[in-house]
């Protein structure tokens, strides 16, 4: 065997704690194998099952892993092994893979489970010698096998790996909390009581921070930030007692499992709990979600990212990226990131070991810009009131307003926005109805108060409107914001609000009034803004839309149908792709492509054949609604139908607006947080200048981008109503992979 021989066969376990989205990276690693004609084998209960052999480790099909994409947990099981701990049951697993001709794995795990695929990749030539020695394998055989090429997949719900920006599990997990904790609100404001609920995450206050940021709690200790020992009760206590002072119903903490002092004292839900009873009188509860942290359904996020990073370890492994150490494939932003599987390893431990021994600062610089910055917000949000203005301050009026439809997110944003003005000295001035609105004078002032059930609320209780004001219109709002006293406009919302938005900005030559500082913040559910990766209400959406296709699917099976699901977007395909990739449709229609007769008589051939051959129980086509003005979807629906015979039945469904509504996602209310956090800033910084800044607002990499809006027409397709840069259609191929109809 060459130093770089072809990967003809390779496996995949799952290992550790289990966690949502592990069946998407399984169904893909297997997707992605027969793509590339590579035979791809199972493992059955981890690390045990490798040390077993026989059916444990089995070649894998499509069949293997169709319908398991939209399933929490594991399909092929997840166990630890004493036996390959030892030296011996490493050999016996390695015998196992050698005589099924396999050098090359997927491993999906926590840091302990890829630690010790790494251990078990360092000693394969030891191994193997070793078992040629016993005459348990042919010398040719050892020869043909000198090296096992391994690549980690972190799966993992605390959100704690080195290497990725997030683990797969995570935002499942955190859909979970969220679900919880918005539940249990609910019943602690009914009755005015006070709940403790205790989330997972021994090193990691991943969990815990991003719950209390999505649902609006009012105390948080995750072990990145232990309070002092002497000091945090009454510092508790006191920030509790001044919000029921001010008329605040109900109290939520949430404290992660493994939060301590900072003499390393655990601090537990009970402990809290106790201080509330003992010290304040409080109707306090303690609530432990526990395990349901880890099950269920895997969120729309989960999924995709289980398949990308599925597909991109196969990908690394065939072009012999992991000849000469194991490699660790994650994400930064929304690009594939591989780096080694070790040094991210030791970088998660680090955390641990910098968390035990109380240094929080260090704890918290590992954890990344975003985490620090989140849990500076939080601690401002959950103040009683805010911090008295400072002596000689002048004092801003800012105007926050929605344009465009709505999204979900928009109510999350004001409430941060509106909070974070106010704790800076100024006041945050409502502006109902959008631009309309603004030129009617609609406005009103808002306190702290106002804004405090807004942070899970879908909707947009500022009202929305599309209107882009007309040049003759511009005078009325220049007169408004005059006779309102602005010093800067926050637009939350779509297209039509970015338009509006340096409408004004362009105006301000021939209108003073209209000098003033506007950002953009994008909020969206059909993610077709500039400047930003991921517009606010677009992870709702989503969610929305594979939530109602697994319905659809189920429907399906059952029946043997053909369905073909219109989803919104408008002239951007952002929506029908990854609801696509998340659901395992087998084809997608976008308007960045438009549909062609050649696409739908292949299709419909496909989609026949699969059937006429007994692979297939259900068909599954999404089209974005501007797919195409012709080939609309009812069309669709009658063509599948004439041309599939008596194969199978073809039924259609139109999402609709439901797609708008409902809570908005955790995903949704953090980023919106931390997107008002970073406007309100920029307002703040450009108001007293001569001649403000204007700009639009976004996430890019993982990192909150700035962009002047005076750039707004370079960036974007005013006749498509697009961004010029789609990064989500590099997917593409990767649907199509995942979609092969020859493999169903």
């Amino acid at each position: 065997m060459s130093e770089h021989a072809p990967i003809e066969r390779l496996a995949v376990l799952t290992s550790g704690g289990d966690a949502p989205g592990m069946n998407a990276v399984v169904r893909s690693v297997v997707r992605t194998g027969l793509h590339h004609s590579v035979t791809v084998y199972g493992v059955h209960e981890g690390y045990a099952g490798l040390v077993d052999g026989g059916e444990a480790i089995r070649p894998f099909g499509s069949p293997e892993v169709s319908q398991i994409l939209q399933r929490g947990g594991s399909a092929i099981g997840s166990a630890r092994s004493e036996a390959f701990r030892t030296r011996d049951g490493r050999r016996q697993a390695a015998r196992n893979l050698v005589e099924r001709g396999v050098s090359a794995m997927v491993v999906m795990g926590g840091d302990g489970s890829l630690t010790g695929a790494d251990v078990f990749r360092r000693e394969w030539p030891e191994l193997v010698a070793e078992l040629a020695e016993r005459g348990e394998l042919a010398p040719a055989v050892a020869e043909a096998h000198p090296r096992l090429r391994l690549v980690g997949i972190a799966g993992s719900i605390d959100n704690d790996m080195f290497g990725t920006d997030m683990t797969v599990g995570a935002d499942t997990a955190l859909h979970r909390v969220a679900e919880a904790v918005d539940a249990i609100r609910d019943t602690a404001a009914s009755h005015q009581r006070s709940f403790v609920v205790e989330v997972m995450g021994r090193h990691c206050g991943y969990l815990a921070l991003m719950s209390a940021v999505a649902t609006g709690a009012n105390w948080v200790l995750i072990p990145e930030s232990p309070p002092p020992a002497q000091g945090w009760a009454d510092a508790l206590c006191d920030t509790l007692e001044a919000g029921r002072r001010i008329g605040r119903r109900q109290n939520m903490i949430i404290v992660a499992e493994g939060a301590h002092d900072d003499q390393g004292n655990p601090i537990t839900a009970d402990d809290v709990c106790a201080v509330l009873r003992d010290r304040l009188g409080e109707d306090a509860r303690t609530t432990i979600p526990g395990h349901v942290q880890r099950g269920g359904s895997p969120s729309a996020f989960d999924r995709y990212l289980g398949t990308l990073l599925g597909h991109a370890a196969v990908e690394r492994l065939l072009a012999g990226e992991a000849e000469e150490s194991s490699r660790l494939v994650g994400i930064r932003g929304h690009q594939v990131a591989s780096s080694d599987l070790m040094d991210s390893v030791a970088q998660t431990q680090r955390v641990a070991e910098l968390v035990a021994a109380n240094d929080a600062e260090g704890a918290m610089r590992l954890r990344g810009g975003s985490f620090e910055e989140s849990y500076r917000t939080f601690q401002t949000l959950t103040q009683a009131q805010p911090q008295p203005p400072e002596e000689g301050q002048r004092t801003l009026r800012l105007g926050i307003l929605h344009a465009d439809g709505p999204a979900p997110g928009m109510n999350t944003v004001v409430r941060v926005a509106s909070r974070l003005i106010l704790d800076a000295g100024h006041v945050p001035v409502a502006i109902r109805g959008g631009f309309e609105g603004l030129r009617a004078g609609d406005c009103t002032e808002l306190d702290w108060m106002s804004v405090t059930e807004w942070g899970s609320r879908g909707g947009a209780e500022l009202g929305v409107s599309r209107r882009v004001p007309e040049a003759g219109e511009l005078d009325d709002l220049a007169r408004q914001i005059e006779e309102q006293r602005l010093d800067g406009l926050l637009m939350v919302g779509g297209w039509d609000g970015y338009w509006a938005a340096h409408a004004l900005h362009v105006s301000r030559g021939r209108l003073p009034a209209l000098s003033l500082p506007i950002v953009c913040l994008p909020a969206s559910i059909n993610n077709d803004l500039p400047g930003s990766e991921l517009s606010i209400g677009a992870d709702t959406a989503l969610n929305t839309i594979v939530s109602d296709i697994d319905r659809v699917k189920q429907s399906a099976v059952a029946a043997g149908r053909c369905f073909i699901v219109e989803v919104m977007g408008r002239d951007s395909g952002y929506l029908a792709l990854l609801s696509g990739i998340a659901t395992g449709a087998e084809r997608v229609y976008l308007p960045e492509r438009g549909i062609h007769l050649d696409d739908l008589l292949h299709d419909v051939n496909a989609l026949a054949e699969g059937f006429r051959a007994r692979r297939k129980r259900l068909g599954l086509i999404v089209r974005s609604e501007h797919a195409d003005e012709l080939y609309t979807t009812d069309f669709l629906r009658a063509l599948f139908e004439k041309e599939s015979g008596e194969l199978f039945d073809v039924r259609q469904t139109i999402l609709g607006h439901l797609q708008q509504g409902g809570d908005p996602s955790p995903f949704d209310r953090v980023q919106a947080s931390r997107l008002a956090s970073h406007c309100v800033a920029h307002l703040i910084a450009e108001a007293p200048r001569r001649a403000p800044g204007s700009a639009f607002v976004g996430l890019q990499r993982g990192q909150v981008t700035v962009t002047d809006l005076n750039k707004l027409p370079d960036l974007a397709d005013p006749s498509a109503r697009r961004p010029l840069d789609q990064w989500w259609l590099a997917l593409e191929r990767l649907a199509e992979v995942m979609a092969d109809p020859t493999q169903d």
